[in-house]
């Protein structure tokens, strides 16, 4: 599971779910585009547009692009996961954020719930590895961290566990996009 507001979803998202595909050796990435962020000020662009957006970005037989928070009426990434890991009780599910969320997770609702219930994958993203590292959620699960050559054991891990994978980065954010006019602001 990769959940975010892909707004807009960008060549840097791709890059990371290829990688992730590979390293964690799973058999399928749901990008799961949420209708809102709690933490953003502003709302994104409108669901439908961000979500065929992604679709033509992301052409891979092991990728589903969805809009299931919005079909479950879940706000709060907790309790997607809870609601999903109910619908599919004999799927392993593993949590996949960027850096930059896990520098931040202790701002989520129910955020110690993720990560005691999912292995949680954390991918680097440009100037985010040391803030990730020392945060809240690291600091308090670093006993349930595996080492980055223990990452295709993750998706298989007893909860807690958790993995910071090192990648070759792309500077590109949905942020700077907005900002440059890339995609529309509403």
């Amino acid at each position: 599971m990769f959940g975010g507001s892909f707004d807009p979803a960008h060549e840097g998202h791709v890059h990371i779910t290829r990688i992730a595909l590979r390293r964690l050796q799973l058999d399928q990435i749901w990008w799961l585009v949420t209708p809102g962020n709690p933490l953003k000020a502003h709302g994104p662009a409108p669901l439908a547009q961000r979500m065929q957006h992604a679709r033509t970005l992301i052409r891979h037989p092991r990728v589903k692009v969805t809009m299931v928070e919005a079909r479950l009426g879940t706000r709060y990434s907790a309790d997607t996961l809870k609601a999903l890991q109910r619908l599919y009780a004999q799927r392993h599910f593993v949590w996949i954020m960027g850096a930059d969320n896990l520098a931040g997770l202790h701002r989520w609702e129910n955020w110690q719930a993720i990560m005691r219930q999912f292995p949680v994958a954390v991918l680097a993203r440009p100037g985010q590895q040391r803030r990730a590292l020392a945060s809240v959620a690291a600091r308090q699960f670093r006993r349930a961290r595996l080492l980055e050559a223990q990452a295709r054991a993750l998706a298989s891990g007893k909860p807690p566990c958790w993995c910071f994978l090192r990648l070759p980065m792309r500077d590109i954010s949905s942020s700077r996009l907005r900002a440059e006019g890339v995609w529309p602001q509403l």
